[in-house]
C-alpha cells in the first residue's frame, strides 16, 4: 500500500521531548515501513524517518523562536498534501480538523485519527457538518461525547516492543511522568505519595501557558526534599525514569483520551495507578496492570497492593495489548475498509470497516469511492448528521 502519513507540525517525528501524537506517528510509520509499505511522512525537517519524509517547515514550531503564529505553517503543509494526494491508496490525518474542508471529497481514502479530548462544544457542529469523514478514536470514552459521528474504529495506541526494557526490582520511588497543568492533577500525586511515606519525582514539561500554575500551586509543594522535580525528559531517560519507579501515578482530572504514559509505564513493566477518568478503565488491567481509584484516600489505601503486584505480569500484558506491531496491523485493517472493492455490476465502492459502537452493536455500510476530487470548500450532500 502507498500510505501517506500527515503529523502536527508543533514536534518532530519522533519528538526530542515531550510529544505524545508526534511519537505515536513515528511508531506506526516506522512499522507499516518495517512489513514492507510505502510510506510518506509529511512532517517537520527534523524529523526522522525510514519512510520518505516530505519536509513542511525546517523544524518543530515548538522550538522555533521565529515562529509566532503556527497556522500558516499547517496550511501550506496541507496544501502540499493536497497536491500529492492521488499518489496514495490512503492519506492518514493525525492533526485535528485542518484538513476537512479541503478533503472532505476525498472522505474515503483519508483517515483521522483524533488524537485529543472531544467533549467541548464547539466540536459538535463541526462534526455534524463533515458527518461522512471517517474518524478513528484512540479509546471508545473518546468518542462518547459524539455517538454519532463517523467513527469507523478505535485503535489503541503501541509502542515498539523493544523500545522499553523491562525492570523487575521492587523499585525505589513513585513516579510522575508527562506535563505539568491542571488537568493531569500533579498535587495529587504530590498528596497521595506523601500521604503513603514514599519519595515522588516529577519528570514534566511546563508549557507557558502553565507557567503560573506551576509557580503557585505547585513549586510551593514540591518543598521538602520528598518531591524531586527531574523536568522533562527525552524518550531514552524514559526506561530508565519508569523502570526505576515502584509505581507510576496517574491522577488525571479530566476525559483523559488516552493516556500514552501508563503504557509506557507498563512497557518497564512498572504498574500504575490512575483515576477512573476517561480512557483509564480501558487502558489498566484492574488487579493485573495497576489499580483504577475513584479518590485520593482510595489511592493511598490502593498502595501496598500495587506495590507487590507481579512486573512480569505487568509487562505480559503490555506485550499482548499495547505493541506498535498490534497498532499497525488494526489501522491496516480499517485502511483495507477504506480501499476500492470490485461489485459484480463492474462499479467499485468503498466499505467502511467493521466497527463496534459502544452499545455492543456492528455496523456496516457502502459509500461510494469512484467520485473525484471536486472544487475546495463544496459541500457534500447529505453529509451533515445530528449529534
Amino acid at each position: 500500500m502507498k500510505i501517506a502519513q500527515v503529523a502536527p507540525l508543533i514536534e518532530s517525528v519522533p519528538p526530542r521531548l515531550y510529544g505524545g501524537t508526534e511519537r505515536i506517528v513515528s511508531y506506526l510509520t516506522e512499522e507499516l515501513v518495517r512489513v514492507g509499505h510505502d510510506v510518506t511522512l509529511f512532517a517537520s525537517g527534523d524529523s526522522i524517518t525510514s519512510a520518505e519524509l516530505d519536509p513542511c517547515c525546517s523544524r518543530a514550531l515548538r522550538l522555533d523562536p521565529t515562529v509566532s503564529d503556527t497556522i500558516p505553517h499547517f496550511m501550506l503543509m496541507i496544501d502540499k498534501v493536497r497536491e500529492r494526494a492521488r499518489e496514495f491508496d490512503v492519506v492518514h490525518f493525525h492533526i485535528d480538523l485542518f484538513h476537512f474542508p479541503l478533503f472532505r471529497r476525498l472522505g474515503v481514502r483519508t483517515l483521522t485519527t483524533l488524537h485529543g479530548r472531544q467533549d467541548l462544544g464547539d466540536l459538535k457542529p463541526f462534526y455534524s457538518r463533515f458527518g461522512d469523514m471517517p474518524l478513528v478514536s484512540i479509546s471508545n470514552d473518546q468518542r462518547k461525547p459524539l455517538p454519532r459521528a463517523n467513527f469507523v474504529a478505535t485503535v489503541q495506541h503501541g509502542l515498539p516492543a523493544d523500545l522499553h526494557l523491562p525492570s523487575f526490582g521492587q523499585g525505589a520511588y513513585l513516579a510522575f511522568l508527562g506535563r505539568i497543568s491542571p488537568e493531569k492533577r500533579p498535587d495529587r500525586a504530590i498528596r497521595i505519595a506523601r500521604a503513603a511515606g514514599l519519595p515522588l519525582k516529577i519528570a514534566a514539561k511546563v508549557d507557558k501557558v502553565d507557567g503560573d500554575y506551576f509557580r503557585k500551586d505547585i513549586l510551593p509543594l514540591i518543598a521538602g526534599g520528598d518531591v524531586e522535580f527531574v523536568g522533562e525528559i527525552n524518550e531514552h531517560e524514559k526506561t530508565k525514569f519508569l523502570g526505576g519507579a515502584a509505581a507510576l501515578l496517574f491522577p488525571v482530572d479530566w476525559p483523559e483520551p488516552f493516556g500514552l504514559v501508563m503504557i509506557e509505564a507498563m512497557a518497564c513493566g512498572t504498574p500504575v495507578l490512575a483515576f477512573r477518568r476517561g480512557s483509564v478503565p480501558e487502558v489498566i488491567d484492574d488487579g493485573v496492570t495497576g489499580r483504577v481509584v475513584d479518590s485520593e484516600e482510595e489511592a493511598v489505601a490502593a498502595m501496598p497492593a500495587i506495590l507487590s503486584y507481579d512486573r512480569r505480569a505487568v509487562r505480559r500484558s503490555f506485550e499482548e495489548r499495547f505493541t506498535a506491531a498490534r497498532m499497525a496491523e488494526d489501522y491496516l485493517g480499517v485502511y483495507r475498509g477504506l480501499l476500492r472493492i470490485p461489485r459484480s455490476n463492474g462499479k467499485t465502492q468503498g466499505t467502511r470497516p467493521r466497527q463496534l459502537d459502544l452499545n455492543g452493536s456492528n455496523g456496516r455500510r457502502p459509500v461510494a469511492t469512484a467520485e473525484p476530487l471536486l472544487a475546495a470548500f463544496e459541500p457534500s450532500p447529505n453529509s451533515e448528521v445530528p449529534l
